[in-house]
Parts: C-alpha cells; sequence; structure tokens
C-alpha cells in the first residue's frame, strides 16, 4: 500500500523501516528534515517538507510525535495532515495524547470523510526497533481492520479496545500500572541492598514467582547498577502521568499513588534527570 508516516523519533524511526522492509510504499515527514533524508536513504522509502505533501495520495497515514499541541499542528496546522489526505484515508494515530484531542481530531477528520484511529504503543524504543509493540487501538471496527495488517510489520498485539479515544484511556491505564510497579521495584531493590542482600540473587529468585514483572526482568539488573541513561525518559513519562490525572479528574478516579509517583518523578528532573530511563527512581532512595 502507499503510506505515509509523520514523526521519526525513537519510536517513529523504527516503525516505519517496519512498514517500507514489509513491502510498503512509505513517504515520511519528520519536523527536523535530515533524519527524514536520513530515514530514506537508510530504507529506501522517500520524504517530504511537510505533512500536506508527505501525505499526498496515501490510503493510510500513521503518525508519531510528541504531545497534544504536537498532534494538533502535524495534523490540522498549517500545511497539516488533513489538507493533503484524500476523502476515505485513514489517519492512525500513536502519539500518546489526551483522549479529548483525539476526540476533537477525530471528529475534524470525519468532518472531512477520513477515517481516524487511535493507537498508542507500549513497548519502547526496543519494542519498536524489534518490531514487538503492544498496540491498543480506538476507532471503528471497518477502519481498524483495514489497518491492522499493516500494525502488524511492528506489533506483537495489536487490539481494538473500543470506539475512538479508548486506545489512549487503555494507555493510560498502562502508564499507571507501569508508574506503582517501578515504585515497588526501586523499594524492594533499596530494601534489598540495605538489608545486605545480594541484589542479582534476589531479582534470579524471585522473578520466577508472583513478584514477576517486565519491569523487574528488563530493569532490575540496571537500577541496581545505576544505569539510566536509555529507555523511556522522565520527561516523557511525567507528561503521559499528566494526562493521566487529568482524565482521573475527569472520570472520577482516585490515583493517590499515581500522584505520589509523579512528584518523584518531579525531583529526578530536578536532580537532572529529565533524560533518565524511569528506573530511575531507585536513585531517590539510594541517594536521598
Amino acid at each position: 500500500m502507499k503510506v505515509s508516516f509523520l514523526g521519526l523519533g525513537v519510536m517513529g524511526y523504527p516503525m516505519a523501516g517496519h512498514l517500507q522492509r514489509a513491502g510498503h510504499d512509505v513517504t515520511v515527514y519528520n519536523r527536523t528534515e535530515a533524519k527524514a533524508k536520513a530515514w530514506a536513504g537508510e530504507y529506501g522509502g522517500s520524504h517530504r517538507p511537510t505533512p500536506a505533501t508527505a501525505v499526498e495520495g496515501s490510503e493510510i497515514v500513521f503518525c508519531c510525535v510528541g504531545n497534544d499541541d504536537d498532534l494538533r499542528q502535524v495534523l490540522a496546522g498549517k500545511d497539516g495532515a488533513f489538507q493533503g489526505m484524500g476523502k476515505g484515508a485513514i489517519l492512525a494515530d500513536h502519539t500518546t495524547v489526551s483522549a479529548e484531542v483525539t476526540r476533537e481530531l477525530a471528529a475534524l477528520a470525519a468532518q472531512k470523510g477520513l477515517g481516524y484511529l487511535d493507537a498508542p504503543v507500549s513497548g519502547g524504543q526496543a519494542g519498536a526497533v524489534n518490531g514487538k509493540l503492544t498496540v491498543m487501538v480506538g476507532g471503528d471496527p471497518q477502519t481498524f481492520a483495514k489497518a491492522e495488517p499493516l500494525m502488524q510489520s511492528y506489533g506483537r498485539a495489536v487490539t481494538l479496545m473500543g470506539p475512538v479515544g479508548n486506545g489512549q484511556l487503555t494507555k493510560m491505564v498502562n502508564q499507571i500500572c507501569i508508574a506503582g510497579l517501578v515504585q515497588g521495584l526501586s523499594e524492594a531493590l533499596n530494601f534489598a541492598a540495605k538489608a545486605g542482600l545480594d541484589g542479582n540473587k534476589v531479582i534470579e529468585v524471585i522473578s520466577k514467582g508472583a513478584a514477576q514483572s517486565w519491569q523487574m526482568e528488563n530493569r532490575g539488573t540496571t537500577m541496581l547498577e545505576g544505569k539510566f541513561d536509555f529507555g523511556f525518559a522522565v520527561d516523557w513519562m511525567r507528561k503521559d502521568l499528566a494526562i493521566c490525572l487529568d482524565e482521573a479528574r475527569r472520570n472520577g478516579a482516585p490515583l493517590p499513588v499515581t500522584a505520589i509517583v509523579d512528584q518523584f518523578y518531579q525531583r529526578v528532573q530536578e536532580r537532572g534527570g529529565k533524560r533518565w530511563d524511569t528506573s530511575s527512581l531507585i536513585q531517590l532512595l539510594a541517594n536521598p
């Protein structure tokens, strides 16, 4: 299929590459054009200078940018994608944004005769590179059916969660879980160190039981080593948790642990850890 990908960050760059390698004709756009040129040189696709020109003739347009404002600009702003997409084309947004902006942009897409899917992902940079992302999708079932085979090129699980907005709401649930898990793991490993235990042995043993988690198996050892220069950045997590807390204020769901962990991440930022991996929460305990 002729498709487009808007936004070539640490996630979008390899995701667009998987689409091209799967045999699709991919045209990309990135705010920094040098990165778009580099992508085209690496994967053999093409690039254009604006979202509107990048999406011309594409049946499906994928997007993965920074936040609500970035998404509005890339889709509905000057030279935005909605200006160049033909009637009947589909916009599949992989950005983690608010359900509010998702519904706003989906309504605008519908006015223009476009399909819209909100499809945030989980799995981090490694998941994007290895084509093993979890994709949580909101939208019309028929629209989803057209885009799902393409998303399978970089997703190990691609699931329709209900109408537009439900993909973002599911991603919020994901981030709420991660916040609590990482704080619990940080406290546990710091406790093990204070108790004089071999942290690596502790991880080896308890990861075989009920305490097992992705965070433990993929971040436990690096947390013990004090290595945080990789993975999902604290800045990004705070952006996501702000979305969760804002939605919770709307729907009345109490998030006491999430609110506390968000404050802990703020302290990590204040220590200069804005780009550290989210597992850096242990720093606040190991080095109070």
